[in-house]
């Protein structure tokens, strides 16, 4: 059961005495706080090394923390918290291969420009960009398009520091079942240093986005999803209307027509933003306005199509807090969970504000991803940050277990690892890289305990 009590500081561990305990960290979305015993920023690999070291020699677990979106405890620690704020910056960039070896450190939104002027893009991005690099691969940040597996599949190298201190780089070629496991690695094997990214030439994105009717998206789903490069839409609950979003990828050189300044404002600050804010501080005083605010929601939406860059375009401000879970479902089901999830709704009077999101990507190869050897559909739940949501969520969680749904590991959920690791036919291997790189569980806290059983 994942738990959001603060947690309460452990009994003084510094050497020490009279030094004082370090201040609370906590996540994007408030769901966990902690007083680290030490908060250490190293600007080097051998930095890194050193701080596992002496962490080690004082029994100290380690976690190393990015931007701090990972909804869960994933990165909680009650022992050293290494922040990789100072491991920013692309280290190099090939434009011949496409290959680009970033710092840790560097977030999806500082990377995304950096690489459109050496003529690279991501081949795909989700729609937050405020993760770090390193933090949206060990917890398999994705975006969509039934082509584009998730951001770790990119992955052609890593450099880790693992459990005694040692600095390895690994690659399908060298420690290739270390490279295989740490690609999604939940932060279990080592804190990542630099990840070499396979890039691909930049490109523009023509966007067009447009409300719909939720039954004939659904109808013509396996056509729409097929035909173009990155689709995804949000259904909004209590009506049958949803918001489409279809992206084609054009050449870097095509003409940019961006969404104009203030329509702009009006749809990604206004309406996103500041008015869903505030609709949402009304339903949550007056849930039972909720179902006419979606309908409102939905109506108010205008069709729109504009071209940009791609990273532009695939990403959004989102500033309203909230809570969320996301599954990874066979694209099959897809239709079957929403209509469970919308009879759910009507049955239990729960009421539900934000939208849920659905998107497709390619399977891939990597032990622990959520699209492990299978096309997925993600659907995704969300709740404002002032209201409950462990009702409504495990509601979710139960239909889409239902049909074998694999939680995004860094977004809320209820599974344990006794039920987990049926979900991933190489659940046992990355156990096993795991016990030899980790065996005293340096790299351990309380979430991975329940992940991973132990």
């Amino acid at each position: 059961m994942v738990q959001r009590r603060r947690h309460p500081a452990p009994p003084s561990l510094t050497r020490e005495p009279g030094q004082t305990r370090e201040s609370n960290w906590t996540n994007w979305a408030g769901t966990y706080s902690v007083q680290p015993q030490r908060r250490a920023r190293p600007g080097s690999a051998d930095e890194v090394s050193e701080v596992i070291r002496v962490a080690a020699e004082d029994e100290l677990s380690v976690k190393a923390v990015g931007a701090g979106h990972s909804f869960t405890d994933i990165a909680i620690t009650r022992g050293v918290l290494v922040e990789l704020d100072r491991l920013r910056g692309v280290l190099s960039a090939d434009p011949s291969t496409g290959l680009v070896t970033i710092a840790a450190g560097t977030t999806l939104r500082e990377l995304s420009p950096l690489l459109w002027q050496a003529g690279l893009a991501l081949p795909n991005l989700g729609d937050i960009d405020a993760q770090t690099i390193s933090g949206a691969i060990s917890t398999g940040t994705h975006g969509t398009g039934q082509s584009f597996p998730g951001l770790a599949a990119q992955v052609r190298a890593l450099q880790l520091v693992l459990a005694d201190g040692r600095i390895v780089d690994c690659s399908p070629e060298h420690c290739p079942d270390l490279f295989d496991a740490a690609r999604v690695g939940l932060g279990a094997l080592g804190i990542i240093t630099t990840v070499t990214l396979q890039c691909v030439p930049a490109f523009a994105l023509r966007a067009v986005e447009a409300p719909a009717a939720l039954e004939a998206v659904l109808e013509g789903l396996a056509n729409t999803v097929q035909n173009t490069d990155h689709f995804e839409f949000y259904w909004f609950p209590h009506t049958k209307r949803v918001l489409t979003k279809a992206n084609i990828r054009l050449p870097a050189d095509t003409e940019l027509d961006p969404v104009g300044r203030v329509k702009g404002w009006r749809d990604d600050e206004f309406l996103a933003n500041s008015t869903f804010e505030v609709v949402n501080r009304l339903t949550s005083a007056a849930p039972a306005l909720t179902r006419r605010a979606n309908q409102v929601a939905a109506r108010a939406l205008t069709p729109r199509q504009y071209t940009d860059r791609s990273y532009r375009v695939f990403t959004s401000n989102r500033r309203v807090r909230f809570r969320e879970m996301e599954y990874a479902l066979p694209r099959k089901s897809l239709a079957y969970v929403l209509s469970e999830i919308e009879a759910w709704l009507a049955r239990s009077g729960e009421r539900i504000g934000f939208p849920v999101e659905v998107r497709f990507t390619a399977a891939d190869d990597i032990p622990l991803s959520t699209a492990y050897g299978r096309a997925s559909c993600y659907i995704a739940v969300h709740q404002y940050h002032r209201r409950p949501f462990d009702r409504y969520f495990s509601a979710v969680e139960k239909i889409a277990r239902s049909v074998q749904g694999r939680p995004h590991w860094g977004k809320l959920h209820y599974q344990s690892a006794d039920e987990l690791a049926p979900l991933y036919p190489r659940y046992a291997d990355f156990l096993a890289v795991r016990d030899r790189v980790d065996p005293q569980r340096r790299f351990g806290n309380d979430y991975l305990r329940r992940v991973l059983g132990s």
